[in-house]
């Protein structure tokens, strides 16, 4: 028998909390592909969403999902989030709740960990070396470690 998560049960105590408290719940989400949210509202593939009972319609948080109804520059829209996509909840007046580590996508996260940075001298240096430039020597590695009087 598997471990059921405790993300979900969280999510739906700092929301009862929040409402007890007189706070307005925050869920902030790391978009991915099965996140349906407005995009014109994500930054850097993420979006923060008020999820107090006032600003959603038919807000519901199972096991996987956070769906709810709610307005966005004026037109209503479903939101469906998936459980594994929630980064956190949080009170937005206090900042009190919690984070999450949100899993990516393998493949995505493989290509972003070895995808060169432009202008990253230590990649261009291994580059080099791996393509025996500088008449096939091997070039000095750059130092790492700095003297700071």
């Amino acid at each position: 028998m598997s471990e059921q998560s405790a993300k979900p049960y969280l999510v739906r105590a700092i929301c009862e909390w929040c409402a007890d408290s007189g706070f307005t719940p925050y869920l902030a989400v790391k978009v991915n592909a099965e996140t349906r949210v407005p995009a014109a509202f994500v930054k850097n593939g993420e979006i923060v969403l008020n999820v107090s009972a006032s600003a959603t319609r038919r807000l519901t948080i199972d096991n996987d999902w956070v769906q709810f109804s709610a307005r966005f520059g004026g037109a209503s829209q479903e939101v469906a989030v998936p459980m594994s996509a929630v980064a956190g909840i949080f009170a937005k007046e206090s900042g009190y709740g919690f984070a999450f580590t949100v899993a990516q996508d393998p493949a995505t996260g493989l290509a972003a960990a070895t995808e060169p940075v432009a202008g990253d001298i230590d990649a261009d240096l291994d580059r080099d070396r791996k393509e025996g430039q500088d008449g096939g020597k091997p070039l000095p590695r750059p130092a790492h470690l700095q003297v700071i009087k």
